[in-house]
């Protein structure tokens, strides 16, 4: 199949090894090559030297404050969910010096950093990280300020996607429109199929950039029946999420609940942690802080995350103005469901369930507005105010 034949969303069939050539192709082109990897335990994204780092043949069982590695029998690249790392470390990297000053005989000189333009070649993307990387967008680049910094390396990223046919026990990308199937914003998309003995990836280009690269690794045209295959995993994997949060008047919903009793109850529970920001491949929350020297030549400021989770997090001068953890719960689910609307025009959650398999005690974002639901079948709003 010739480079000109390949269209954007044609479906070609390609072998699993010539996931290396594409690696290579990648790595020659000057990309710094990222995808999923074992380490420790863990399953974390870091720089990809060959097909063997990924983890084949492995798998994930998740559940509230759960998350175990499980081996599978089947030898698949791609058959696992989401982990706890996101791709927003690369893009929106937890820290970064946005200034420094030198004194100078003539007073202070303000230096800017150069805008580190990374290239990345992202591998693996699943369909809720996908999404996320698009409402990050929204926040960072189409507002009246944009950051050249997420800019530079944002405009450059390759994104290699796979279909996921291995939703986690904590995801609900179903409800939240985002999964398991991506339909846009990256370069290849690939689906993962094992029949028997037949092992093989379809394969479609989302931009030109995928269409060259596809050009330059062996290909065939899909049959119809490998066609059907790839969309028979991701079918069958959206009737198999882990959870549903049912969207509509979601946003009125907690704005006409502010003071219901559930905020109390989840507050019990809540730790307090940040681990849900912290995972979380949307949120955005960060501090800045200040730092000089010994000798008093040299000043910087750093950007850092941070969790609206904390007190210090809310701190003006005088004191704080969300000193309870209710407030600081009620703030972070309200923002994620509803305010974000206000600010960018769409949800600021994408059903991956990271917040619910890193929480220490297991609070459930879909259980907590379930339960805001039901209580306004015994308790109208109006008589909780």
């Amino acid at each position: 199949m010739s480079a000109a034949s390949v269209n954007l969303g044609d479906e070609v069939v390609m072998e699993p090894e010539v996931l290396q050539q594409l690696l290579e192709s990648l790595r020659s082109q000057g990309y710094q090559v990222i995808g999923p990897t074992l380490r420790q335990g863990s399953l974390v994204y870091a720089p990809l030297s060959s097909l063997a780092d990924l983890p084949r043949g492995w798998g994930d069982a998740q559940e509230g404050g759960v998350f175990r590695l499980r081996k599978l029998k089947a030898p698949i690249f791609f058959g696992y969910g989401v982990g706890q790392q996101s791709w927003k470390q690369f893009l929106y990297p937890p820290r970064r010096r946005t200034w420094q000053a030198r004194r100078e005989e003539n007073g202070f000189q303000i230096q800017l950093p150069d805008e580190d333009a990374v290239k990345f070649a992202f591998i693996g993307v699943h369909a809720c990280d996908l999404a996320a990387i698009a409402v990050q967008d929204k926040v960072f680049l189409e507002g009246p300020f944009t950051d050249p910094h997420y800019r530079a390396r944002r405009e450059q990223a390759f994104i290699l996607a796979v279909n996921c046919g291995h939703p986690c026990g904590t995801g609900f990308c179903v409800s939240m429109g985002s999964g398991p199937q991506v339909t846009q914003g990256f370069d290849l998309a690939l689906t993962e199929i094992l029949q028997g003995t037949r092992h093989f990836l379809v394969a479609a280009a989302g931009s030109a950039r995928g269409q060259q690269l596809i050009a330059q690794v062996p290909h065939q045209k899909a049959l119809p029946e490998q066609r059907q295959a790839a969309a028979n995993l991701t079918a069958q994997a959206a009737r198999q999420m882990g959870r549903t949060l049912e969207t509509a008047d979601l946003k009125s919903l907690l704005y006409r609940n502010y003071e219901n009793p559930r905020w109390d109850q989840v507050a019990a529970r809540c730790l307090n942690c940040g681990n849900c920001t912290l995972v979380c491949p949307t949120c955005f929350c960060h501090t800045l802080e200040d730092t000089t020297d010994l000798t008093g030549t040299q000043a910087e400021r750093w950007r850092r995350w941070d969790v609206c989770h904390t007190v210090d997090f809310t701190y003006l001068h005088g004191g704080g103005i969300r000193n309870t953890i209710r407030s600081r719960y009620r703030q972070w689910l309200t923002h994620k469901l509803a305010t974000w609307i206000d600010q960018f025009g769409v949800l600021g959650c994408v059903g991956c369930g990271r917040c619910i398999t890193w929480c220490p005690v297991a609070i459930d974002i879909t259980e907590e507005i379930q339960a805001i639901r039901e209580s306004e079948l015994t308790t109208p709003p109006a008589a909780k105010e």
